[in-house]
């Protein structure tokens, strides 16, 4: 899941509850910006006793951070939200990677 920068904790509560409920484990990526209230959630997580691995916060800037979830062979899933622009490159990147499927919520910039 790759967050924007306003609503940052709602945003990644959002998606991630719906996620994690049905099993699934998350690289959550938050925007470079607000990458604390992230970091904090996933401290939280591990406080409530979620196991090591299942919600992964991979905090860093979206060129080499975000790319990096929309190019890896192992996820098989991104949900982005964010411009148009950097949606193109997240579909790009999953198309060319393992076919990714991708969820994208586009706008803004």
């Amino acid at each position: 899941l790759i967050v924007p920068w306003n609503f940052p904790l709602l945003m990644a509560a959002w998606k991630l509850a719906p996620a994690l409920a049905t099993g699934n484990s998350v690289v959550l990526k938050p925007a470079e910006l607000t990458s604390l209230s992230a970091i904090r959630l996933g401290a939280l997580a591990v406080e409530a006793g979620i196991p090591p691995g299942v919600l992964n916060v991979l905090p860093g800037l979206g060129v080499n951070a975000g790319a990096a979830v929309a190019q890896h062979d192992d996820i098989d899933m991104v949900g982005f939200t964010g411009s148009t622009i950097v949606g193109r490159s997240i579909l790009k990147a999953a198309a060319e990677s393992n076919l990714k499927r991708v969820s994208l919520e586009l706008g803004g910039k």
